[in-house]
């Protein structure tokens, strides 16, 4: 997982205008109790309301990213998965985000009915009654435990229970909790996060947990064509977008063995840009905000497919994105950008094929908006085959050393490995200055 960022001049003008904006739980030096949270829809116009005071959602998933660099570039908020993360206790999370001003969607852990291969319980029998309500004593303990800190705002039971679910009695689940929770924490919201959106799944939701206070949808590429999903199923209540970001791996082009083929930086920070203005601040009367994905470095499909940092903590090209379009103001310091990247003048779409042993060329083309002097490094590892779906924790694979002749320059000549099969060169540039870019082409090793 990533490691903490360094500071940036970026950084600080970020602190600066997050200081200017006032967006976050004032730090007094008496942590005060809960804040009241309130969601008011008037004249067609849903609004979030804390402490009386009008806002809106610029935040982030985050589970073991940079709470600083987070509040530095203009976010306000982040969500969770769960209340304890293995790192940090749900205290200890809720206590960093009121120490950086930041407010926090706390994630509750539900048992999932799909199998899976990551943390939290799946395989779960919603018609086990014993079970359920197993589940529903420790949700109460984990919400008694954490109501009345001043950085919460709202409960998100659960995260995608509708991605190979088929027993409707889920939301009967979640609808029960989110009562009880009411009950036990007036003064917060609950929500529950969906893996996209449909009539069907939305009139389950309508029917069977109407105690809800807004839902959550978590969509990638296809988030543009959500506001007409939405009007399609005639959705009129307030809603978030917990998730959003990169093009999903099940959303692209995939090379003739199968691989899906990742976007570089540069064309990923496109998209967010596009898919921040055409799907989200568009909405002006239902969406309340939105938490972009992921504010840290995770491992899926590749080690760079989500993340809005590098491993060694370098920031990409989607965080001044991000910063632009949360403050309307772009970094001091920009990342790096990226053209293409090349083995033998072909591009990952071109489905590129290798004898094992064989030298072939690599080539990135890259730029610098600040002038900076760029540093490059080259690396070649297998495809991943430990792989998840929804979010699982997956392993990455090692790298093949001593294949690559000059793994610091943009042009370099590298021998493909000896044992056939689907690997990636990755190439990474940085700026020196705590940004990066990346890319990664995929190939085919033959015997």
């Amino acid at each position: 997982m990533m490691r903490r960022s360094r500071t940036t001049l970026s950084g600080l003008i970020g602190l600066i205008l997050v200081s200017s904006l006032a967006c976050g739980p004032a730090k007094d030096a008496a942590k005060p109790g809960p804040v009241k949270v309130e969601l008011k829809t008037e004249h067609g116009k849903s609004r979030l309301f804390v402490d009386g005071k009008p806002f809106y959602i610029r935040g982030a998933g985050l589970e073991f990213g940079d709470f600083r660099s987070l509040a530095a570039h203009g976010g306000n908020a982040f969500r969770t998965w769960r209340t304890d993360n293995g790192r940090l206790t749900g205290e200890q999370v809720l206590d960093s985000a009121y120490a950086n001003g930041l407010y926090v969607s706390m994630g509750l852990e539900i048992a999932r009915e799909r199998a899976g291969a990551g943390r939290g319980v799946f395989g779960f029998d919603y018609d086990d009654e014993v079970a359920v309500a197993s589940q529903r004593e420790r949700v109460r303990k984990e919400v008694l435990r954490l109501k009345d800190s001043p950085a919460l705002i709202i409960w998100g039971i659960g995260n995608e229970l509708n991605l190979g679910a088929g027993n409707p009695r889920v939301w009967d689940a979640v609808n029960d909790l989110s009562k009880m929770i009411h009950e036990l924490d007036p003064n917060h919201l609950t929500t529950t996060m969906l893996a996209g959106i449909n009539k069907d799944l939305a009139d389950e939701i309508r029917t069977r947990a109407p105690d809800l206070d807004l839902i959550s949808i978590q969509m990638y590429a296809d988030i543009v064509n959500l506001p007409r999903y939405l009007r399609e199923i005639g959705w009129d209540r307030p809603y978030m977008i917990t998730e959003w970001g990169a093009t999903g791996h099940w959303e692209v082009p995939k090379t003739p063995w199968g691989a899906p083929i990742e976007n570089n930086s540069s064309v990923k920070a496109d998209f967010y840009r596009e898919r921040y203005e055409e799907a989200i601040a568009s909405d002006s009367l239902r969406c309340v905000g939105s938490f972009v994905f992921l504010w840290g470095q995770k491992q899926e499909r590749t080690p760079t497919w989500y993340g809005l940092f590098l491993q060694n903590g370098d920031e990409t090209e989607s965080i001044d994105v991000m910063q632009y379009l949360w403050t309307g103001t772009w970094p001091l310091n920009r990342s790096p950008r990226l053209e293409k990247t090349t083995i033998d003048g072909k591009t990952a779409h071109d489905g590129i094929r290798l004898r094992a042993g064989q030298p072939a060329e690599a080539i990135v083309r890259a730029s610098d908006l600040d002038g900076d002097s760029l540093r490059y490094h080259w690396e070649i590892r297998p495809e991943s085959t430990d792989l998840g779906e929804g979010g699982d924790d997956e392993r990455i694979p090692d790298v093949v050393a001593g294949r690559i002749a000059s793994p610091d320059a943009p042009e370099t000549q590298f021998t493909t490995p000896e044992d056939s099969g689907a690997y990636r060169l990755f190439v990474y540039v940085y700026d020196g200055m705590g940004h990066a870019a990346h890319a990664n082409v995929p190939f085919f090793v033959d015997p």
